[in-house]
């Protein structure tokens, strides 16, 4: 059995205490910090739909792509391996795994760059 448990009211951290407590000497506990929200996830693709339609520079790239240079970018690590069909392609991009500080910062920098590269934002928050 596996226990989720945000640090977020004095409540939730006696939870973590007692869980913490009751565990037996086998088991693990891991604090870390809470990964990206929903919200965040769906503002993001939101995002780079708007810039993939918006083709900044005649740079024509699915949003996919786009999320791969923005993350890249930003300084996330990018491995290319070679696909079946002999053409590189990205490995390594995972957003879900990002915490809601790094999505918000990747959300920040693409706001800035889509306003600097005439992107018009069809979500607003």
């Amino acid at each position: 059995m596996t226990y989720h448990v945000s640090l977020s009211s004095d409540r939730n951290r006696a939870r973590a205490i007692s869980l913490v407590q009751k565990a037996p000497a086998d088991w693990m506990a891991v604090i870390k910090p809470r990964n990206r929200s929903d919200e965040q996830n769906a503002k993001l693709w939101a995002m780079l739909t708007d810039v993939a339609k918006a083709r900044p520079g005649g740079r024509a790239a699915t949003p996919d792509v786009w999320k791969a240079l923005f993350m890249q970018a930003c300084g996330h690590e990018q491995v290319f391996e070679m696909g079946l069909d002999g053409r590189p392609f990205p490995m390594g991009f995972r957003s879900s795994k990002m915490t809601v500080g790094e999505m918000a910062d990747l959300i920040t920098f693409i706001t800035q760059w889509g306003d600097a590269n005439g992107v018009v934002w069809t979500r607003e928050d």
